[in-house]
């Protein structure tokens, strides 16, 4: 059993809707106790001490003790191209995408880039990620191993593309189907590893995988499906002149069985109307990628709109698009599209994204993202003075949420002190 002592944060509810007060909770001089890989208790340091009197301690004075980041939304064979020059969606897929993925037929390369994507994850305090993998099954062998051996709760899929895409890249509706199901009756709720079924996007799957995949779903609807969905206007004009009879970009996955509670749709920024309404009935979950859409080009998400309508939304850092691997950076990211679209978000708000808010959207939120009882203990220790910038700025704070908020504008993975996976505390690389 362990006792980590410190300032400690968790949410009772989502802030979205702007009262902070009664989603948020904070004390300075708190405690988690932990045991088994669980979350036992959470309080007054004091009160825990004397309830739990022969717990190892671990003492982070005044660093912030938070659920870890979940990242909603990555691609990780994309690590070793991360923060390449100049080109929107379709461009940056054909130059920098599509000739990198080629490698993850190779099982040795494939281990060797899921093991450096995690642990640059867990260096930024990421302890949880949704990841597309390639049509490779090797590369899904390969995330799924390396987060075991961590001990993180996972979720992933083969992506599946039967055209718009180099020969090497492509499979074919019934591959996919095959492949995908191998997969996920291999991994699907092995440990803490989830399936999800990724086609990449309408314009690379024909009708007949987005059908395939589509009846592979239906057939295991415990799983996750993860795909991309309206992120940039010329890829909108793209899947309407693929898919001309579709009354929209959503309905070329509605029309398929490819929609309904369960369904992670990346990025979602120029939605119309009725997409909204189905989305929202459907009880379907958006993820926010801020970074990679401004650095791509993309546009701008409605968080606040969307928030407001009562959507699940999720918070990602879209490595390799986004320009890098942190979740701090994204929040600022998402805190600046904020600003753009004139609905700054608060900084609970934004830290209720990366954790429980994303932990939502992925409906995991029942075992992370959150400091509670029962819990899975994937804790991180936030240093809230981790450089001199930050310390002066903290030192002027009037309260946790502005302190929190210098960090996740200018934090990086030097502010991450300390994580805990699944109960164990991992040696940051």
């Amino acid at each position: 059993m362990e006792l980590l002592r410190g300032q400690v944060l968790w949410f009772d509810g989502s802030p979205m809707n702007g009262n902070i007060e009664a989603a948020a909770r904070h004390i300075t001089h708190g405690a988690i106790a932990i045991d088994s890989g669980r979350i036992l208790a959470v309080g007054e340091a004091d009160t825990l001490a004397a309830q739990y009197p022969h717990a190892e301690s671990f003492d982070y004075k005044d660093h912030l003790l938070t659920a870890g980041f979940v990242d909603a939304h990555v691609h990780y064979p994309q690590t070793a191209i991360i923060a390449s020059w100049g080109k929107r969606l379709i461009d940056w897929l054909n130059t920098y995408t599509f000739p990198e993925e080629m490698r993850f037929g190779d099982a040795d390369y494939a281990a060797e880039i899921a093991a450096r994507y995690l642990d640059l994850a867990l260096a930024n305090g990421t302890t949880t990620v949704a990841s597309y993998c390639t049509i490779h099954p090797e590369s899904v062998d390969a995330i799924f191993e390396a987060a075991e051996a961590r001990q993180m709760r996972i979720v992933a899929g083969k992506t599946c593309m039967d055209r718009n895409a180099p020969a090497g890249l492509c499979d074919t509706p019934q591959s996919a189907y095959d492949d995908s199901k191998r997969l996920l009756e291999k991994w699907h709720g092995k440990g803490r590893a989830h399936y999800a079924i990724t086609p990449r996007f309408s314009p690379t799957s024909t009708p007949e995988q987005l059908e395939a995949l589509g009846a592979l779903w239906g057939e295991h609807p415990e799983v996750l499906m993860q795909t991309h969905l309206s992120e940039q206007v010329d890829e909108i004009a793209w899947v309407k002149t693929l898919f001309p009879d579709a009354r929209d970009y959503l309905d070329t996955y509605e029309y398929f069985g490819l929609l309904k509670s369960g369904g992670l749709y990346g990025h979602a920024i120029h939605l119309e109307e009725r997409e909204k309404s189905r989305l929202l009935e459907m009880d379907a979950s958006l993820i926010h990628c801020p970074t990679s859409n401004t650095f791509i080009g993309s546009g701008l998400f409605d968080m606040k709109g969307l928030a407001a309508d009562g959507h699940r939304i999720g918070l990602a850092t879209d490595t390799g698009g986004g320009s890098n691997f942190s979740m701090l950076r994204t929040m600022a990211a998402a805190y600046e599209v904020g600003q753009l679209n004139g609905s700054p978000l608060h900084a609970a708000e934004l830290y209720w994204l990366a954790t429980a808010g994303s932990a939502k959207a992925l409906h995991l939120d029942d075992k992370i993202g959150n400091i509670a009882p029962g819990m899975e203990a994937d804790i991180i220790a936030l240093d809230l003075a981790s450089t001199p910038a930050i310390a002066q700025r903290s030192a002027r704070a009037e309260d946790i949420w502005e302190s929190l908020f210098a960090t996740i504008m200018m934090g990086d993975d030097r502010a991450i002190s300390d994580v805990w996976v699944s109960g164990q505390r991992r040696a940051l690389t």
